[in-house]
Formats: structure tokens, C-alpha cells, sequence
């Protein structure tokens, strides 16, 4: 396979990525506000960095254009040292159903995979992508040699964690890849708590097409298998993973009156599955509980265009969130900087997304929203600032 960078990736912010699609087409600006149902000064605002591109906006654009949300924002540069670990781990997903015939041991594939999860927590996404390509192929080879329903699970956790690297980045094959396998695997011997992890990141790929609608239907028809077959813990685990990816489709929805009534309901669902549980609980990787639905409900509201609410929800995101995974506590501040850049408040959204830097600066490399909330600041700034000009040399956006 070759190891040429993807000519779709940019280092550009997501809204001028935007400009640059449309000038590729040979549109005009009023072309494509009107294909994609927005005003002109709208898209305007956003291709010159004055307001923030928008998940929703990013995927009426996606749909104007006949491409995904994701490539809309922009894939980033695979970096030179991760082109071989990449390549790798293409290769280990193809050869889903060709098992290594050598024996692997157990204690040392729950480890690797226990390594593995640590670097997804601490968002170290260039150790993950160089340990995740031999992990999926002992864990394939482990499963097939055991064909146990543990060993199943354990493959389509790995599978879970590539969805996860590959959503990431916005490398949407692989991730579709990936949930399509993690799924197969589930199946191979009966877990309904695995079904649903499996059904929440399929969910995750419709939104990160911008098909909202049917990641909805995704998640629905999740919740009632999950009702029928699971109870006790499982059950609230099962329904507090889906109604979080239920309520962060809901808030992208287009109608926003459906947006909000969908998003309370699912919201009203996660606080119910979480409210026995005393403290944060993990399955397959993921985390729910009370403090990982906050951060859903914060994002969700921003979503939905309250900001003012989101932010009344805490004034003290680190104390809300202590405790919690950088992979989760660092989007949460990118998402208080761009409620606080709707709000007008630049100084704090600055502060929140050197935040976002300083705990997990992998992710906001690659995070959409934290880039182009960058891009807006940056914009907006009308004096140097020395919080900007160390995020322009981390980020490679340029003031």
C-alpha cells in the first residue's frame, strides 16, 4: 500500500478548508450558501474567520458538495513516522479472517490492550497508532484460536479503539471499516452489552457524515434491543453510551425545534441511566456516568445554539470534570471556548483552549472545532497576544 500522504488532507482550520472547496469547484460564495441553505454573509463571516464553521453548517455544506462532514474539515497531515503504522494497521483490518497461526497469550494480550486504552485516555494518538496494528491482529488471532465470547470482545474493543484513532483524524473508510468488523465480531458469540458499544461507534460514523437522521435510527433501534435483553448495570451502561450518542446527533439535527426535543429526551434518558451510578463506569473503553453526561449535555447545548446554557450548567470545568480522561476533559474545554467565543467573551474562550493544548495537545492538533475556534480568534484579535502566537506555532495556523 502506498505510503503518499492523502491528498484530501489540509492543515488548514475547517472554515477555510470551505473556501478552498468552493473555489476548487469553481463556485461562487452565493452558489453554495444557496445549495447548502445558509446566507451568504454566513458563509462569508466563516470563510474569513469572523465566526466558527459549525457541525450543522459543516454538513449542509458536505451535502451542497456531495462529500461527508469530515471532508468538509479536513483530514490532517498523516505525519511521516505515522505513514508505516498506518499502513500497518489498513493491512490488519483487511485480513479480518486470516488468523496467525502462532498461539498468543492471554495475559500479554490483555495488557497490550490495557496499553493500548491508556494511550487513547491520555490522547497519545502517534504510541497508539504505532502499538494498535500488531494488538488487532493478535487479538484476531486470539479470538479465532479461542472462539470464546470473552476473546470476541476483546477484538472488537481493539476494533472500538481503531474506530476511534480513525474518526479522529477523520479517516472515515477506516473508521466505517472498523465498525462494520467490530460488529462482526460481537456476533461471532452472543453480548449484548458488545452489540451496543458496537451500535453507539456505527452511530458515531453517521455523524461524522452529517447523517443525522439515520445515526438516530441507529441509536433507537440500540436502546430497545438493550431494554430487551440486558438488565442491572449492563442495562444502564448500555443505555447511558447510547443516549449520549443519541443526544450529541440530536443537537446537529437541521429542524432545531426536532433538535431540541429530541435532545431532551435522550438527555432526560442518560441523567436517568446515570443517576444510580455513584461514580464514572467503564465498559469496552468507554465511560459513563454523571460526569461523562455532563459533558455530553454541555456540548449538546452548544449544539442546539444555547451557549449561555451550556455555560451555566458549571463554572468550574476542571472541578466538574476532575477525574476524567484527558480524551474527554480536553473537548470539553474546546467546546467551553466556542460557547465563550459565541458569547463574545474572547479572553476566556482563549483560556479554555490553551487549556484543551496543554492537556491533550495531540487531540487539539487534530480536533475540527479547536482549530477553527483558533482560526476565529485569531481572527478577531486586533492585537498581538502572547496565548495566540504559542497556539499559531502548536497548531500550524498561522495569525
Amino acid at each position: 500500500m502506498s505510503t503518499e500522504p492523502d491528498e484530501a488532507a489540509t492543515e488548514l482550520a475547517p472554515g477555510a478548508h470551505v473556501a478552498v472547496l468552493r473555489k476548487e469547484r469553481g463556485w461562487s460564495q452565493a452558489k453554495l450558501a444557496r445549495k447548502a441553505l445558509v446566507s451568504v454573509s454566513l458563509l462569508s463571516k466563516i470563510e474569513i474567520g469572523d465566526r466558527a464553521l459549525t457541525p450543522v453548517v459543516a454538513a449542509s455544506v458536505g451535502q451542497a458538495m456531495g462529500i461527508s462532514m469530515a471532508e468538509v474539515m479536513g483530514k490532517p497531515f498523516v505525519r511521516r513516522g505515522e505513514r508505516r503504522s498506518l499502513d500497518a494497521l489498513r493491512s490488519a483490518l483487511r485480513d479480518y479472517d486470516l488468523p496467525g497461526s502462532a498461539p498468543v497469550l492471554e495475559d500479554k494480550l490483555s495488557a497490550d490492550l490495557c496499553t493500548a486504552e491508556e494511550y487513547r485516555k491520555r490522547v497519545d494518538v502517534a504510541r497508539l497508532l504505532v502499538v494498535l496494528p500488531q494488538l488487532l491482529r493478535d487479538a484476531t488471532a486470539h479470538a479465532h484460536q479461542e472462539n470464546t465470547p470473552e476473546a470476541w470482545m476483546v477484538l472488537a474493543e481493539t476494533y472500538s479503539i481503531v474506530y476511534w484513532i480513525a474518526a479522529r483524524h477523520r479517516w472515515m473508510d477506516m473508521a466505517e471499516l472498523a465498525v462494520t468488523r467490530q460488529r462482526w465480531a460481537t456476533e461471532q458469540q452472543p453480548n449484548p452489552l458488545g452489540s451496543a458499544v458496537a451500535a453507539r461507534d456505527r452511530a458515531g460514523t453517521y455523524l461524522n457524515f452529517g447523517d443525522i437522521e439515520r445515526g438516530l435510527t441507529v441509536v433507537d433501534r440500540a436502546i430497545c434491543a438493550a431494554q430487551q435483553s440486558l438488565s442491572g448495570t449492563d442495562r444502564d451502561i448500555a443505555m447511558g453510551i447510547l443516549n449520549l450518542r443519541g443526544m450529541t446527533l440530536a443537537g446537529r439535527l437541521k429542524d432545531k425545534r426536532e433538535a431540541r426535543r429530541e435532545a431532551e429526551r435522550h438527555i432526560r434518558s442518560a441523567l436517568a441511566a446515570s443517576q444510580g451510578m455513584p461514580r464514572e463506569l467503564e465498559a469496552y473503553g468507554l465511560t459513563v456516568g454523571p460526569q461523562n453526561t455532563f459533558a455530553h449535555r454541555f456540548a449538546t447545548l452548544i449544539d442546539l445554539g444555547k451557549p449561555r446554557d451550556a455555560l451555566a450548567l458549571t463554572e468550574d470545568i476542571p472541578t466538574a470534570m476532575a477525574g476524567m480522561p484527558p480524551t474527554r476533559v480536553a473537548p470539553t474545554h474546546i467546546n467551553a471556548a466556542r460557547a465563550q467565543l459565541d458569547i463574545g467573551d474572547r479572553d476566556g474562550a482563549l483560556t479554555n483552549l490553551t487549556l484543551a493544548w496543554d492537556i491533550a495537545p495531540q487531540m487539539a492538533r487534530i480536533h475540527p472545532m479547536g482549530r477553527e475556534v483558533f482560526r476565529v480568534l485569531g481572527s478577531l484579535h486586533q492585537r498581538s497576544n502572547a496565548r495566540l502566537l504559542r497556539l499559531s506555532k502548536l497548531s500550524g495556523i498561522r495569525l
